[in-house]
């Protein structure tokens, strides 16, 4: 084996083992800052694995990657859910539509679902010890709890997650519990670096950037062991941004793809500037615009007819409950309320967010509209300073797509809030500073490249080694917006 491909492998081995490690140490509530140490060692062997592939020969590049990805992506089996119950309930709004029943018309705890209960979901007596239960109402002395987080609340997905939810129900086999889930979420994760790869090669464009997303420890922690349906949410984003980027007079397949997206998580939806960038003429805008609204209005339609009470759920209610309509509420807006009156926080990110989208959608290249969306989608999290960690899985994808590294530093704040943020009572400081020190590595990149003659927008894309910097450009090199 070549040297530099077996340096590469042994840093893969490490990186696969410490994430084992990670995953199977159940300190979220006992230990989250021990916790987080552990997910920090995690990125810094990812670190060292991604420099290392640099130099691995261009022919083992891919069988590489993949092999690695495939480990990374079976290390979120070795555990149940460590970090977040969001599953459970995914698995409970699949039992509920396998019996009929709309999933947006009852809570979990309501007695008229009580006959779809399973033990596992809502345990009775000493298996409500555990600190991720939340008590139901019950007759008689032993206590009654259940996995899924917020029982009293209709839930919040919107209808292709629900449709993955059910499907998912529907080929589990009995006693299955969490599994199906995590498997499910894998097989995504790995058609993701699939994609990434596939449009990357068609691109003509050196496909180390694909680890990007596939040895990240976001994937196997968040999208694997912990099962969110964002995942779903990515390669939906990555397969809608390819077929625009591909079909530049027929971007209504990438729009009724990206309408799928939305339909999935609603978060996908800030990657539509990206997709528009440098249009100029509204028929084209529309030729994305309008799948993607019909996929989403067509989705809703067939849970609409049958269900009783509203499809959107508790939608407002997380809305109110996560800050972002009150800034004084909670860690969002961290970096912004620093400097500016708490009230002010809402319209400056909602001015700030127009004027990138619209500079994209302006000056953006239409054959990489990837570029666009990782920028437009790097800033809303930049601004928002989100304090969940699975949220960072569709930038990681975009990041996979576009080369621009720095901004990782972005998802792992995201990390350190969720984890880290848990040993103090306020999270506003984490968020503060994980989110102002990955602003600045954004922006610190953004000069070099902008120093080294590398700030303007040109035809092709830039290879992943031009793009780092330090790098001495290729023959291939030409710039890309920052």
């Amino acid at each position: 084996m070549n040297p530099r491909t077996a340096l590469t492998a042994t840093a893969l081995a490490a990186l696969t083992t410490v994430l084992v490690l990670t995953i199977r140490y159940d300190g979220y509530f006992a230990n989250p800052g021990g916790l987080f140490w552990w997910y920090a060692g995690c990125w810094v062997l990812f670190a060292g694995a991604l420099l290392a592939l640099r130099r691995v020969p261009s022919s083992h590049v891919v069988p590489l990657l993949v092999a690695g990805a495939i480990a990374v992506t079976v290390t979120g089996l070795v555990a149940p859910p460590r970090t977040s119950t969001d599953s459970y309930r995914y698995a409970w709004d699949g039992r509920v539509q396998s019996a009929g029943v709309s999933p947006y018309d009852h809570a979990p705890q309501d007695q008229e679902l009580f006959r779809l209960r399973d033990s596992w979901l809502f345990p009775t007596g000493a298996a409500c010890a555990g600190p991720d239960r939340a008590s139901i109402p019950h007759t008689g002395p032993e206590p009654h709890c259940t996995r899924l987080n917020r029982p009293t609340v209709h839930t919040i997905y919107p209808p292709v997650a629900e449709a993955y939810f059910l499907t998912v129900d529907q080929l589990s086999p009995e006693g299955a519990r969490h599994k199906p889930l995590q498997i499910g979420a894998g097989l995504i994760s790995l058609g993701v670096t699939g994609a990434v790869l596939l449009i990357l090669r068609r691109r003509g464009i050196d496909p180390h950037r694909a680890a990007y997303w596939a040895w990240c420890p976001v994937v196997p922690i968040e999208a694997v062991n912990n099962a969110h349906v964002d995942v779903l949410g990515a390669l939906l984003a990555v397969i809608g941004l390819g077929l625009v980027a591909a079909l530049p007079d027929r971007r209504s397949a990438g729009g009724l793809v990206l309408g799928a997206a939305i339909a999935t998580k609603l978060m996908p939806a800030v990657v539509l500037p990206g997709a528009l960038s440098g249009v100029r003429r509204v028929r084209d805008a529309g030729a994305v615009l309008l799948p993607a609204a019909a996929f989403i209005l067509l989705a809703y339609l067939p849970y609409v007819l049958l269900s009783d009470g509203s499809v959107f759920g508790y939608l407002g209610g997380y809305v109110e409950e996560e800050g972002y309509d009150d800034p004084a509420a909670g860690s969002r807006y961290a970096l912004l309320r620093l400097v500016l009156p708490d009230s002010w926080s809402l319209p400056v990110t909602l001015a700030v967010m127009a004027v990138v989208s619209l500079y994209m959608m302006r000056r953006g290249d239409p054959r990489r509209p990837w570029s666009g969306a990782l920028l437009v989608t790097g800033w809303a999290f930049a601004l928002l300073t989100p304090g969940y960690s699975w949220y960072a899985l569709l930038l990681v994808a975009l990041i996979a797509m576009d080369g621009r590294w720095e901004w990782l530093g972005v998802a792992l704040a995201g990390s350190a809030v969720y984890v880290f943020g848990g040993v103090f009572d306020d999270r506003e400081p984490t968020a503060a500073i994980a989110y102002g020190l990955a602003a600045l590595l954004v922006l610190a990149a953004a000069a070099v490249r902008r120093r080294r003659g590398s700030g303007t927008c040109q035809p092709e894309d830039v290879s992943l080694q031009a793009s780092e910097p330090g790098s001495p450009p290729s023959a291939r090199t030409v710039g890309r917006p920052t």
